[in-house]
C-alpha cells in the first residue's frame, strides 16, 4: 500500500488505437511486415499457464498474415507511390492491409496482457480474456472476407492456407477453457469457506495452488500478492472480479503463502529488504523524491504522512493534508485536527485547488513524476476505504494466528519473517490492527525489540507502531509489562535509523492518550532520547520527535522533566527549521504556562528573537503558535521576561499584522499580547536617577 507509482494495467480496450498514418504501399508494407516479426518473436516462446489454446491460435493467424504479407511485396503497386483513380483491386488491398494494421496492434496489445498478467488474474479474468480473443478472431475474418486474395497474382499454397484461415475463423466460437474454468471455481469455493467462517483444508489448498496453479514458492506468492493489490489500486467500476472480491483473493494468497510455503524461504529475501528499504519508502513519495526528500518545500508534504500531496484538502480548522491520510485518521475514530488539536466540527473537505496547482508546476519543473487526482479513477477512493468482506477478515485472521504461532515458537529466521508479516498485516484495516492485538502479538513482538539482528528489531518496532495507530490497542501496548521500556531502549539505542525514528512515532502514537503523556514522560531515558533525535537526526526522525515531544509538553507533570532534558534549548533551536519549528513553537507555548517553564524559556537568549522571526516570517499556525508562546511568556514568566517580550522594537509591528492578516486564533492571541503590551507601557516608569534609562515593572496577571 506505497513506494514508487504503480503502472496502470488495464484490461484492454480494442477500440482505442488509431489507424496508421496515410503511408504509401512500400511504407505500409514494411510496416505489416515488421510488425508481424515482432509479435512472432517476442511472443513465440511464450508459455502461459492460461488461455493456452487462444493465445497459440492467435499466434498461428499472425504467422499466416506474415506469409502473406511476405508474398505481396512482389506485386507491382505495391511498388507504386499510390494507387491510380481507376485501380480498384490496388485500393481495395491498401485499405485492407490498413485494416490488417490495426488488428495486429490490437493482437499486440491482447498478447502482451496476457504475458504481463499474473496467473491468478488471468485466471479469474478467464472468460473475459477469452471474449476478447474471440472478438478478435471475428475481426480477422471479416478482414479476411473482403480480402481480395483470389484476385491477386499470389502463390496457391498461399492462397490455400489464407482461405482454409477464412473457413476456420468463419465456424470458430467463443473458447472457455473448461480445466481453467474449474480452477477458477475452486478459488472461489476457498473464499466462500472464509464467508462461512470455515478454513480451508490445507491439502485442498496445496493441489490447488501449488499442482494446479503452479505457484511453487514465496517469489511466487508475493508476485500474485503485488499484482493483484495494483490492480485494487487501479480498479475500474466495470471490472470484475469487484474491489472486496480481489481484497478477499490477496488475503486468500496470503495465507496460503505462509501456510503453505513455511517462514525460513524468504528469511534472505527479508534481510534484504531490510538493506534495501530506504530506496522503496512507502507513501506517494516516488524513488526520485525519496532521494531528495529534503528538497521538496514544506508546504507540499501531507502534515500526517510527510509525504508531497497529490490531492490536498482543507479540513475546518483550515488546515491542509492529503486526502487519503486525513480520511484514514478520521476513520481510526480521531476527531482532532492533527496539525492543531481543535476539534473537528465535521469531517467535510474542500479540495486546495491552488496548492495542487502550485504542486503541480513545482513537479513539472524538478522532473518529479506527478499523478493529480483527474487522472486516476475517481472510484479508487472507494475503493481504498471499501469495508473488507467477511472472508478477507476470515482469511486476515487465520493469517495472524499462523505469524503469531511462529513469533511464539518460530526459529530467529522464522520469527524476523512473522514480524515483518505482522508489519505489513497492520498497515491497513483497524480489524487486522484489533485482532493482532487481540490474539496475544504484542508479548512476542516486545521480545523482538530488544533482538541484535537490525532487521528483526526495525519489523518489530514498526509493527507495533502499525498496531498502535488503533486507539484500542493503546491500552493493550501501554499495558503489556516492559513494553514501553523496550520500545524506549529501541529508541535510544536501536540499531538501524527507521527503527529509533519509528520508535520516537510510537510514542508520539501513544501519548495522544492524555493518561499516558506522564508514564512516557517520566520513562528513564525518553525525553533525553527525543531531544537527541531533534536536534541531529533525519528530517523524518526530528519531525517525529518533535511531534512527541509537542504531545508530552501538553502534560504539565512533565514540565520539569523536559527542562531537564534539555527540550527548551533544542525546541529554541529548532525555531530555525522549517520542518519541526511550528511543533517547537507549539511546545514552548506549553512549557511557558508554567513559572518553571516560563523561566527556562526567558533564560534562552534566542527564545524570543526565535518566536518573534516566526511572527513575521512563518506559516500561518507557526505565527499562530508564536505569538501564543509569547502572549504566555509575559504572562509567565515575570518581569525580566516580560521586559525582553515588550521592548522588541518588532513587537508592536508584528501585532498590528497578525491582527490584520492572522488566522482567528492568531488574531485572538495577537489581540491579547496587544493589551499586555499597552498595558505595561502605561506601567513603566524611566528613573532619571540612573546613569542609563531603566525600567521598573508591574506584573499584570490578569491581562
Amino acid at each position: 500500500m506505497a513506494a514508487a507509482a504503480l503502472r496502470r494495467r488495464r484490461t484492454p480496450s480494442l477500440e482505442t488505437f488509431l489507424t496508421p498514418v496515410d503511408l504509401k504501399a512500400s511504407a505500409l508494407h514494411e510496416a505489416l511486415a515488421s510488425l508481424c516479426f515482432e509479435l512472432l518473436s517476442s511472443f513465440s516462446h511464450i508459455n502461459l499457464s492460461f488461455q493456452k489454446r487462444n493465445f497459440h491460435a492467435l499466434l498461428r493467424v499472425i504467422n499466416i498474415f506474415s506469409i502473406l504479407i511476405e508474398s505481396l511485396k512482389d506485386l507491382s503497386f505495391m511498388k507504386m507511390p499510390s494507387c491510380s483513380d481507376d485501380d480498384l483491386l490496388c485500393s481495395t488491398v491498401l485499405l485492407c492491409l490498413k485494416e490488417m494494421y490495426l488488428v495486429l496492434y490490437r493482437s499486440k496489445i491482447l498478447l502482451d496482457y496476457c504475458k504481463r498478467s499474473s496467473k491468478l488474474w488471468l485466471l479469474l479474468q478467464n472468460s473475459i480474456v477469452s471474449g476478447h480473443f474471440n472478438d478478435l478472431m471475428q475481426e480477422i475474418y471479416t478482414l479476411l472476407d473482403v480480402f481480395p486474395v483470389s484476385s491477386l497474382e499470389l502463390n496457391d499454397d498461399v492462397k490455400e492456407q489464407v482461405e482454409l484461415l477464412r473457413k476456420q475463423l468463419r465456424k470458430s466460437k467463443l473458447y472457455v477453457d473448461g480445466s481453467d474454468e474449474m480452477k477458477r471455481m475452486e478459488l472461489y469455493s476457498f473464499l466462500n469457506e472464509f464467508e462461512e467462517g470455515r478454513v480451508p483444508d490445507r491439502d485442498d489448498l496445496y493441489a490447488t495452488f501449488v499442482e494446479k496453479i503452479k505457484m511453487k514458492d514465496v517469489v511466487s506468492c508475493n508476485a500474485e500478492i503485488e499484482f493483484l493489490e495494483d490492480k485494487i489500486v487501479n480498479h475500474e467500476d466495470d471490472l470484475e472480479p469487484k474491489v472486496e472480491v480481489l481484497n478477499g483473493f490477496v488475503a486468500l494468497v496470503r495465507y496460503c503463502r505462509f501456510l503453505l510455503y513455511g517462514f525460513e524461504v524468504d528469511v534472505e529475501e527479508v534481510m534484504k529488504a531490510g538493506k534495501s528499504r530506504k530506496v522503496n519508502k512507502g507513501g506517494i513519495i516516488s524513488q526520485e523524491i525519496a532521494e531528495t526528500f529534503v528538497k521538496v518545500p514544506k508546504d507540499f508534504c501531507c502534515p500526517v504522512s510527510l509525504d508531497l500531496m497529490s490531492d490536498p484538502v482543507m479540513v475546518c480548522t483550515g488546515q491542509t493534508y492529503e486526502r487519503e491520510s486525513i480520511t484514514r485518521w478520521v476513520d481510526e475514530g480521531h476527531h482532532t485536527c492533527p496539525k492543531t488539536g481543535q476539534l473537528l466540527e465535521h469531517r467535510w473537505v474542500v479540495p486546495n485547488r491552488a496548492l495542487r496547482n502550485l504542486i503541480t508546476q513545482w513537479c513539472g519543473a524538478n522532473g518529479i513524476p506527478y499523478d493529480p487526482p483527474e487522472r486516476r479513477n475517481l472510484s479508487n477512493e472507494a475503493h481504498a476505504s471499501a469495508l473488507p468482506s467477511r472472508a478477507t477478515l476470515e482469511a486476515n485472521r487465520a493469517t495472524a494466528r499462523l505469524l503469531i504461532e511462529q513469533l511464539a515458537k518460530g526459529t530467529q529466521g522464522a520469527k524476523t519473517v512473522a514480524a515483518r508479516a505482522i508489519r505489513l498485516l497492520a498497515k491497513n484495516g483497524k480489524a487486522n490492527r484489533a485482532y493482532i492485538a487481540e490474539a496475544g502479538a504484542l508479548l512476542h513482538l516486545k521480545r523482538l525489540l530488544l533482538s541484535r539482528n537490525a532487521v528483526t528489531q526495525e519489523n518489530s518496532v514498526t509493527a507495533i507502531l502499525n498496531l498502535s495507530i488503533y486507539d484500542k490497542n493503546k491500552s493493550h501496548i501501554m499495558n503489556e509489562e516492559g513494553c514501553l521500556e523496550s520500545i524506549v531502549e529501541v529508541l535510544r539505542h536501536g540499531l538501524t535509523t527507521e527503527a529509533r525514528e519509528n520508535a520516537a512515532a510510537t510514542l508520539f502514537s501513544l501519548s495522544s492518550v492524555h493518561d499516558y503523556k506522564k508514564r512516557i514522560g517520566h520513562e528513564v531515558g525518553a525525553l533525553e532520547a527525543l531531544v537527541g533525535m531533534l536536534r541531529e537526526g533525519t528530517p523524518r526522525g526530528r519531525k517525529d520527535a518533535v511531534t512527541a515531544l509537542f504531545n508530552l509538553s501538553t502534560h504539565t507533570d512533565n514540565i520539569v522533566r523536559l527542562i531537564e532534558s534539555g527540550a527548551v534549548s533544542a525546541f529554541v533551536d529548532a525555531l530555525e527549521s522549517e520542518i519541526v519549528s511550528e511543533e517547537a513553537a507549539g511546545a514552548l507555548g506549553s512549557i511557558v504556562r508554567q513559572a518553571t517553564g516560563a523561566e527556562a524559556v526567558g533564560n534562552e537568549e534566542k527564545a524570543v528573537s526565535g518566536l518573534l522571526k516566526m511572527m513575521r516570517s512563518g506559516s500561518p499556525r507557526g505565527k499562530e503558535n508564536a505569538v501564543a508562546a509569547l502572549l504566555e511568556l509575559c504572562r509567565s514568566g515575570g518581569a525580566a521576561a516580560a521586559e525582553k517580550v515588550l521592548r522588541a522594537p518588532t513587537l508592536a509591528s508584528l501585532l498590528q499584522l497578525l491582527l490584520f492578516t492572522g488566522t482567528k486564533r492568531a488574531k485572538r492571541k495577537a489581540a491579547s499580547l496587544a493589551r499586555v503590551y499597552q498595558r505595561c507601557e502605561n506601567n513603566m516608569y524611566p528613573e532619571s536617577s540612573l546613569p542609563h534609562r531603566t525600567w521598573v515593572y508591574r506584573p499584570l496577571y490578569n491581562c
